[in-house]
């Protein structure tokens, strides 16, 4: 697995990471610990040593989980973690953004705990506090930076603005925000402002929260309790529109010999040295499958072909308009 830079303060991770969320939380989750962490272990194996937390996903559970996967090879590992998310312990689905310098120390603090690490390698805010000047949420990141328990800063789902302010506070590492081929927002302007900053970009959900797969054909394939059936794009008529979007992903991984998963990593990996798709999996068989799409060479006739299918064609949000509103500018 080759490695690529994020940022310009000499953060080097693998070309592909592990995004651990789905072993904990969010889809329908039976949590079978003994083959997540035997997936953590395959994916060091092959190369892989950018895995991705928060402290949200479980809540808590998921960032234990990874750390007790690490133990004995903390060495081999870059380890991402978020905080930000405040989740109503009476309510799962309701949660609340803080960005206050008082509790950015405080989850810090406990996050390392879960963990059981000394430094955290890449510490982002999750979301932008629309109530805390993201200077202020920053300037306490790198405080921690100074006192050695983070070595690296990063944003999820921030836009230019918050990007340029918090940049300038504190050299960021990395930008996380959605993207795959059917979101591709970040294409306009948090894209853009990354390379001219020089932080680099972090794909999480890199396969559509796994539509992309092909794996999915009704409502009816989520667990009652996954988060996707409350997402625009996975409901009504969206999801037949979208699922015909997919097929047609399928039909070109046909010809070209491989899954619509790889197919999909394939298009991510071919828009710029600079961006590390995190695709989650909890399972060995997709890991291998997921890390196998790093050696497919789209043709530029084939990137055409693909990105055609999806121009203008993704039918609803991404996510639901509480969560669309907390998506800073």
């Amino acid at each position: 697995m080759e490695h690529r830079k994020l940022g310009t303060q000499c953060l080097e991770v693998s070309a592909q990471g592990l995004g651990c969320m789905g072993m904990s939380d969010f889809y329908g989750v039976r949590e079978d610990e003994a083959e997540s962490i035997a997936t953590i272990h395959r994916a060091l194996d092959l190369g892989i040593d950018f895995f991705d937390t928060a402290d949200m996903y479980g809540p808590f559970t998921n960032e234990i989980l990874v750390g007790r996967a690490l133990k004995g090879r903390r060495n081999q590992a870059i380890i991402a973690t978020k905080f930000g998310f405040v989740r109503d312990p009476n309510n799962s689905a309701s949660r609340g953004v803080n960005g206050r310098p008082e509790y950015v120390r405080q989850a810090c603090e406990a996050s390392l705990k879960r963990l059981g690490i000394d430094t955290i390698d890449l510490y982002y805010q999750h979301r932008v506090d629309p109530n805390v000047p993201v200077e202020e949420s920053v300037g306490e990141m790198s405080r921690l930076v100074e006192q050695g328990k983070v070595r690296f800063l990063g944003l999820s789902e921030a836009g230019p603005v918050s990007l340029r302010k918090a940049h300038a506070v504190h050299p960021l590492s990395a930008l996380q925000s959605e993207y795959s081929l059917w979101s591709r927002d970040v294409e306009d302007e948090a894209i853009p402002a990354c390379r001219e900053l020089g932080i680099g970009f972090v794909a999480y959900s890199p396969l559509g929260r796994g539509f992309l797969t092909g794996a999915f054909r009704s409502l009816d394939d989520f667990a009652p309790d996954d988060v996707r059936r409350n997402q625009p794009r996975f409901q009504g008529v969206n999801f037949q529109k979208n699922l015909d979007l997919v097929n047609k992903v399928g039909e070109i991984a046909a010809r070209r010999g491989c899954t619509p998963s790889q197919l999909a990593l394939a298009w991510v990996h071919a828009q710029g040295g600079d961006i590390v798709p995190i695709p989650g999996t909890k399972r060995r068989t997709y890991l291998e499958e997921n890390i196998a799409a790093f050696n497919i060479k789209l043709s530029p006739k084939e990137l055409e072909e693909i990105e055609a299918i999806f121009e203008g064609s993704v039918a609803g949000d991404r996510y639901p308009a509480m969560m669309m509103a907390l998506i800073a500018k």
